[in-house]
């Protein structure tokens, strides 16, 4: 375990500087076919400026992929690519943890309950100060409380080591667009996930496993899971958001 988060690290502090040296590193987005549905896959790499967004410096919910590329604009930066990541409550507020430039928003939630979210084990996914890409099972951050620059929960966890979560079922009947997110073994590069049709848990678990060769993922949300990536086309537009993780970069 020890050697594996060093192995992390190191990457992350390789590819963070590398980055540095050369162009500001961008989202990779592209489109790949996994038993009969198109899925639309995002790649970043560690050390790129990858955030998660909730709310404005007045105090209101962001929302919406338009109002957090307008509230970038000060910093002379852009929106490059971004997706809904994690539940929220009708106000809008995260269900579970929550993380922005260090700062707990919102408290880690541990106990199983109803709903998705509740499906345990669930998981983090945390961008550390280091800016390794990791997803953690809920209850074992809860106990080591890694360093997190961002950070949001969601559930359930998609894979686990490799294996799909327990619970999920090869027939189920229950399908929606799903989206989530997959991270490589040394940390070094997310793989962000929205499914281009309606699948199933287990569907949509096998695409990272089977299609990405990942043995960690973690589901964000269905049938409200959007995607803003230019580099496919894609605005997607809808009812305001809760908490959205997006690559930022150079305003042109």
């Amino acid at each position: 375990m020890i050697a594996d988060r060093l192995i992390r690290a190191a990457a992350a502090l390789l590819l963070s500087a590398t980055g540095a040296l050369g162009a500001e590193p961008g989202p990779a987005c592209r489109e790949i076919p996994f038993e009969g549905v198109r899925h639309s896959v995002c790649e970043v790499s560690a050390g790129a400026d990858l955030r998660l967004f909730l709310r404005d410096e007045t105090g209101a919910t962001l929302g919406s992929f338009s109002r957090i590329d307008q509230s970038l604009a000060a910093e002379g930066r852009a929106l490059r690519f971004a997706m809904n990541a994690g539940m929220y409550h009708s106000d809008r507020s995260p269900v579970g943890l929550h993380i922005e430039g260090g700062r707990e928003i919102a408290p880690i939630v541990t106990a199983s309950g109803p709903g998705n979210f509740g499906m345990t084990p669930n998981g983090v996914f945390c961008i550390t100060q280091s800016g390794a890409l990791e997803i953690h099972e809920s209850r074992s951050f809860a106990k080591s409380r890694p360093d997190c620059r961002f950070a949001t929960q969601s559930g359930p966890l998609l894979l686990i080591d490799g294996a799909l979560h327990p619970r999920f079922l090869a027939d189920s009947t229950s399908r929606y667009i799903r989206n989530g997110v997959g991270v490589s073994a040394d940390g070094s590069r997310a793989f962000f996930v929205i499914s281009g049709g309606r699948v199933s848990f287990h569907e949509f678990a096998r695409f990272f496993r089977d299609a990405l060769g990942l043995q960690q993922a973690l589901y964000f949300d269905g049938n409200i899971s959007r995607l803003y990536a230019p580099d496919l086309g894609r605005n997607d537009f809808g009812f305001a958001m809760g908490p959205v993780i997006g690559l930022v970069g150079p305003r042109d």
